[in-house]
C-alpha cells in the first residue's frame, strides 16, 4: 500500500506562560507516520505496519501537554546540553568550575530540570525526494542551566519513504562549552500497550561497555561484554539475562549503560544496535556516528504514568540514545565533548524501522 506524502500541523497545547506548542505529522509513502511537537522536539507516535499489514503505534508517549511538561522519564525527547550524567553536578572548563542543579541524585541528568526537553523549538518544513523534513531551532542562552556560552542549535528529523527517521544536529557556540545531544524515543515494537520488551531480540555491535558506580558515573577501564549479562554480540532476549547477580546489573537497575559501538573509524555512521520484535515481524536499526549508545530498558517506569490509555509498566519500552560517554566533560580520557568558537557540532543518528 503506498500513499501521498505529507506534513501537516495542529496546535497540541498551550503551556501556562500561553506558548503555543505545535504537533507536526510526518507521512511517507507507506503509509507510516510520525508527530513531533515543538516542546522538546518529542516523537510523540511512530506508527507502522507489522507483518499482517496492521497499524500501531510503537513509541511511549502523551496524549496531552501537560505530562510532557512534567518531571518525567523524557519520552521521546530530544536531550541537551548535555546528555546522560555529569558527576556532582559540577565541571571544570579552561579554569572555571561550573556548578549545574543536581536532578538526579547528586548528579546533573540530561541537562538540568529545564533541558532541551522543555524548550520550545522554533519550527520549518520542507520536502525533498527522500521524504518529509521537519527542522527544528533554539538559541540556548549562556547560563541555560548554568552552561557557558550562547548555543545555536538546530536539529532535522526526516522521515523517509524507507521508514528511517534521519536526525541530524547542528550545533555553534560564542564560548567553549560541553555538547552532548540525544534523542530519548522509547521503543516497543510489538506496539504500545501489548506487553513488556523482554522478549525483543537485542543486538548491539559492542565489545565494552562503561562500568558505572553506584551513582551511574562510569569508573575504571570500559568492561568487556563477554561473559556478562552485556553481551550482546549475538542477538538474545532483553529479559534473558536482566536479573543475573551482577554488580553493573544492581548499579544500573538492570540495563542503563552506554556501550562503546564497534566502529570502523571515528565518527563514521555505523550500525550500532538491531532489535527484532518477533510476533509483529518488526526490527528496528540504529546507525549512528557517535561512538556510544545508552541501551535503557525503562527500569524506572513504575506504572504510576498513563499516555494513550495505557498505563506504562515496569519494562514496557526501551531507549538506545547515541552519545558520548556519561561524565566525559569530568573524564579525560573519553573523547571530548567540548564545543568552542569557530567548531561546528555536527552528527547524524537513523531510526530504521523495517520488516523480517
Amino acid at each position: 500500500m503506498t500513499t501521498t506524502t505529507a506534513i501537516t500541523q495542529k496546535l497540541f497545547g498551550t503551556t501556562p506562560a500561553g506558548e503555543a506548542v505545535t504537533e507536526f505529522t510526518l507521512t511517507n509513502k507507506q503509509g507510516s507516520s510520525i508527530k513531533i511537537i515543538t516542546l522538546g522536539g518529542i516523537i510523540t507516535e511512530w506508527h507502522m505496519r507489522d507483518k499482517n499489514g496492521v497499524l500501531a503505534d510503537v513509541v511511549l508517549g502523551f496524549d496531552t501537554l501537560e505530562p510532557y511538561l512534567e518531571v518525567g522519564p523524557y519520552f521521546g525527547a530530544l536531550i541537551g546540553r548535555v546528555g546522560n550524567r555529569i558527576a556532582n553536578a559540577q565541571f571544570t572548563l579552561d579554569g572555571e568550575t561550573y556548578s549545574l542543579a543536581a536532578n538526579n541524585g547528586s548528579n546533573n541528568l540530561h541537562g538540568g530540570p529545564i533541558g532541551f526537553d522543555k524548550k520550545i523549538w522554533s519550527a520549518t518544513t520542507a520536502e525533498d525526494t527522500n521524504g518529509p523534513i521537519l527542522t527544528l531551532h533554539l538559541l540556548s542562552e549562556d547560563g541555560d542551566q548554568g552552561f557557558p556560552g550562547n548555543l545555536d542549535v538546530t536539529v532535522t528529523y526526516q522521515f523517509t519513504h524507507d521508514d528511517e527517521i534521519v536526525v541530524d544536529y547542528f550545533a555553534t557556540t560564542d564560548k567553549a562549552t560541553p555538547v552532548n545531544l540525544t534523542q530519548h524515543t522509547y521503543f516497543n515494537l510489538a506496539g504500545i500497550g501489548n506487553g513488556d520488551i523482554l522478549n525483543h531480540q537485542m543486538h548491539i555491535f559492542a565489545d565494552h561497555i562503561n562500568a558505572v558506580n553506584e551513582a551511574q558515573i562510569p569508573v575504571g577501564e570500559p568492561m568487556p561484554v563477554a561473559s556478562t549479562p552485556f553481551d550482546f554480540r549475538s542477538p538474545r532476549a532483553i529479559g534473558e539475562l536482566i536479573n543475573t547477580e551482577h554488580e553493573q546489573i544492581n548499579n544500573g537497575f538492570g540495563y542503563d549503560h552506554n556501550f562503546l559501538i564497534n566502529q570502523k573509524a571515528y565518527k563514521a555512521i555505523t550500525l550500532a544496535a538491531r532489535v527484532e520484535e518477533n510476533t509483529t515481524g518488526r526490527v528496528l536499526e540504529v546507525f549512528t556516528e557517535e561512538p556510544g549508545v545508552q541501551f535503557y530498558c525503562g527500569n524506572f517506569l513504575d506504572g504510576t504514568l498513563t499516555g494513550k490509555g495505557i498505563t506504562y509498566q515496569r519494562r514496557s519500552g526501551f531507549c538506545l540514545e547515541p552519545q558520548h560517554a556519561p561524565d566525559s566533560i569530568n573524564q579525560a580520557q573519553f573523547p571530548s565533548i567540548v564545543l568552542r568558537p569557530g567548531e561546528e557540532y555536527k552528527t547524524r543518528t537513523i531510526f530504521k524501522l523495517s520488516l523480517k
